[in-house]
């Protein structure tokens, strides 16, 4: 039973690795004009986030993220990495719901250090903080459509139980 159990984890997590390394790349990939890209791959992170354990969460993030980036732009792959297991952190999947109130609050606490911990980044890649601006804004619109999205969408998945359906199965 534990190595059904593990098999499923990592099923589900490389899903939702794929899931997040195309839509973060290819799916609705939004050109801003302070550079980078708007995505709604944050999205499937946060989802992934409340319906698998923490370690495959991250795993699915870090890889799925860092996939993409390097399919895009591998000047970001190692922040990405860091940044992602980070917001995968503020959710929970402990609850029996998705959309509980620990995981509302988390769209925003990771709507806010997703762009500020990404325009530190580009301080240190750019060698100066006139980088920082541009780079929280374009990646805090991403974090708003995301997050929006999330909220959109959470509702709906626990009217089907999505949640008690993936660990029932």
């Amino acid at each position: 039973m534990l190595y059904r159990n593990k098999l499923r984890m990592l099923t589900l997590s490389a899903l939702f690795a794929a899931a997040i390394t195309v839509t973060t790349a290819y799916l609705l990939h939004i050109p801003i004009p302070t550079g980078g890209y708007v995505h709604l791959g944050d999205t499937l992170i946060y989802l992934g986030a409340c319906l698998l354990p923490v370690p495959w969460a991250a795993a699915a993030a870090a890889v799925g993220a860092g996939l993409a980036d390097l399919l895009t732009a591998p000047v970001w792959v190692l922040p990405t990495l860091g940044i992602k297991v980070v917001i995968v952190l503020f959710f929970t999947g402990r609850n029996e719901r998705i959309l509980c109130r620990r995981n509302v609050i988390a769209v925003f606490a990771a709507g806010l250090f997703s762009p500020a911990a990404y325009a530190l980044a580009g301080c240190a890649l750019t060698g100066t903080l006139a980088s920082f601006a541009p780079q929280f804004l374009g990646t805090l619109v991403q974090g708003i459509g995301s997050g929006a999205l999330f909220l959109a969408i959470a509702p709906a998945l626990d009217t089907v139980k999505l949640k008690s359906r993936l660990h029932t199965v």
